[in-house]
């Protein structure tokens, strides 16, 4: 394993590292606009929610790590305080691509990029008539966190106002995930997509059910399996119980059916399989 201080590692690389590990990333596509009513639309994707109540987002515009330069975004932000975060779909993604150069100050990307700005009902930036979601918010503190190139300034926003497309929503007000079209941001200049091919449910643990047996209560020649993956064995020790007597197999053979198993969602067939 290879070992990278940042202290030591030039801005750039670290920048890049950085990217790559920690992905993907939803794209904020941010309109800001001025006192003057300038308006600016860029995407950024240091971005997420932090909490629900009251909701609150959190984006933020680095300085240029060639300049050191603020974003017209940043600039925008700190006279207004307010903004619309709309969420970035495929059917946007090279108008996006063509609204992140660096214009200068002053200059529309909604025109620039031919999008359709939507009059806000409480704040002034306008919204992105192509986005699905589109987030009024309230700026409610700005963090800069250095000066140099590649800094980060935390844009800590609350949502004032939710609007939701009815193309992406089911008759009870949820959205399905198929239809919002994700697109997400990886390191470098690739990007990936949320499909039916990529889409899966992992069951979250709810509180009124019983805590797993965990893997430190998993049976030894089970827990050092060769054929069993930290995956597999993390559904294995889902369980509230096991039983507590007898033998478990260690038999390469009856691992393989186990995993097979496990990976149709039999667990208990698969505790089953591996007692003796």
């Amino acid at each position: 394993m290879k070992t990278f201080n940042p202290t030591e590692t030039p801005q750039p690389k670290l920048h890049d590292l950085l990217l790559s590990s920690i992905a993907p990333r939803p794209i904020a596509f941010v309109s800001t606009s001025d006192s003057k009513g300038n308006v600016n639309l860029s995407p950024f994707s240091f971005f997420n929610i932090f909490g629900s109540n009251p909701p609150i987002c959190i984006f933020s515009p680095a300085r240029s790590g060639r300049t050191g330069k603020t974003k017209n975004t940043f600039d925008y932000i700190q006279e207004t305080k307010e903004c619309v975060i709309n969420i970035v779909n495929e059917d946007m993604l090279y108008q996006m691509n063509l609204a992140s150069g660096e214009y200068p100050k002053g200059i529309n990307e909604f025109e620039k990029a031919g999008f359709t700005p939507l009059k806000s009902d409480i704040v002034s930036p306008p919204r992105v008539g192509e986005a699905f979601v589109q987030l009024e918010c309230k700026v409610i503190q700005v963090i800069e966190t250095g000066t140099s190139g590649g800094a980060g300034n935390l844009i800590i926003c609350e949502v004032v106002l939710v609007h939701i497309s009815e193309q992406v929503m089911d008759e009870n007000n949820n959205i399905d995930p198929l239809k919002m079209k994700y697109i997400a941001r990886l390191g470098k200049d690739f990007y990936c997509r949320v499909d039916s091919g990529n889409l899966f449910e992992v069951p979250k643990p709810k509180p009124s059910d019983k805590l797993g047996i965990g893997f430190d209560h998993l049976p030894e020649v089970i827990k050092h399996s060769s054929v069993l993956s930290g995956n597999d064995l993390a559904q294995l020790a889902s369980v509230a119980s096991i039983a507590t007597t007898g033998d478990f197999t260690s038999d390469v053979s009856q691992h393989q059916l186990a995993k097979q198993l496990i990976s149709e969602g039999k667990i208990d067939a698969a505790w089953e399989l591996l007692m003796k």
